[in-house]
């Protein structure tokens, strides 16, 4: 059922009077995220009426479209947690959409290097807790010899390798998520940045610069702004979104072939990242990083980009502050 297009009286409460529940859900932003919920819910309820909001021209065009492209394995996530359970599940899952939609991956491998005598405990941790995860093909590199076999200019003390480990391009993914949604009847709105949020007695009505439309259910998948969104439809939250960038280098292209898949230090647990990494694309590059640091803007993907009232929220913000005295 098409969303409303915005032409309304010179009586907005008779417009909303005269707006009935069209939507049984309204999903909040265009990425990965957003459109893997609309499938799961489809799917689950085939009949219901679905209405996904993107404030960008097109969809996956923020955390989507800015990240490494890895499928990762669950090597990393406590046993038992909700992170781990959905990563090595959403893995299998991730190869079995892109195969039969006809998307290419690749099945690159992975090896966790320890250089330093102090990391093979955690190294050996990682290993415990992806066999208790699930993780196929899980092994133990403890001779040079087969390090080399695997990734020839690594080095390392030991190491873990996941052979199962994959790459894709999730923009790919995005297009053909799209697809499938329309085509089992979900509405796909572009260009419809939310500005409003109000609570309703039968469910919501939000607003956009050219949409208004009212849903029984909200879900929010707003991603750098998801604590907006929060706030807009009226959760009362101290939470807030502080943006970080990664910085890469890519290897030259003569120089690619020196990496053969994704080498990968051991975490330190003293900082909230996977340390600087190789990573192979399924389009050829390699990229080296990333180096994480504090950006000027949510979506500051690029050192230039500054957003004065957001960087504004982001010093003044307590939970930045405490953050930046851990380091």
């Amino acid at each position: 059922m098409p969303a409303i297009s915005l032409a309304p009286p010179a009586d907005a409460r008779i417009y909303y009077v005269l707006v009935s529940i069209l939507y049984d859900v309204a999903i909040v932003g265009g990425g990965i995220l957003g459109l893997t919920t609309a499938r799961a819910l489809i799917e689950r309820s085939p009949g219901l009426r679905i209405i996904l909001l993107e404030k960008e021209e097109q969809l996956g065009t923020h955390q989507t479209g800015h990240n490494s492209g890895v499928i990762h394995s669950g090597i990393y996530y406590k046993p038992g947690s909700y992170k781990a359970r959905q990563c090595v599940e959403g893995g299998r899952l991730m190869v079995e959409f892109c195969e039969s939609h006809g998307i290419r991956w690749e099945r690159c491998g992975k090896v966790i290097v320890a250089t330093r005598v102090e990391e093979l405990p955690r190294l050996m941790t990682l290993y415990e807790r992806g066999l208790a995860n699930g993780v196929p093909g899980l092994s133990v590199v403890t001779d040079p010899v087969r390090l080399r076999e695997l990734e020839p200019h690594a080095a390392a003390l030991h190491a873990i390798h996941s052979p199962n480990t994959g790459i894709v391009d999730y923009s790919q993914v995005v297009a053909a998520l799209a697809k499938d949604l329309g085509g089992q009847g979900v509405s796909l709105e572009t260009n419809a940045p939310v500005t409003a949020i109000v609570k309703v007695d039968d469910g919501w009505d939000v607003t956009t610069p050219r949409l208004v439309v009212r849903a029984k259910a909200l879900v929010n998948c707003a991603g750098l702004y998801s604590d907006v969104i929060a706030r807009m439809a009226g959760a009362r939250t101290d939470v807030q979104i502080i943006p970080f960038r990664g910085e890469y280098y890519f290897l030259k292209p003569d120089r690619r072939t020196l990496v053969r898949g994704l080498i990968y230090p051991v975490p330190d647990p003293e900082f909230p990242f996977l340390g600087v990494h190789f990573t192979r694309t399924v389009h050829g590059d390699v990229e080296a990083g990333p180096n994480a640091v504090l950006a000027f803007a949510r979506e500051g993907y690029r050192f230039g980009r500054i957003e004065p009232s957001e960087l504004a929220e982001t010093l003044k913000y307590p939970g930045f502050r405490a953050m930046v005295l851990l380091f």
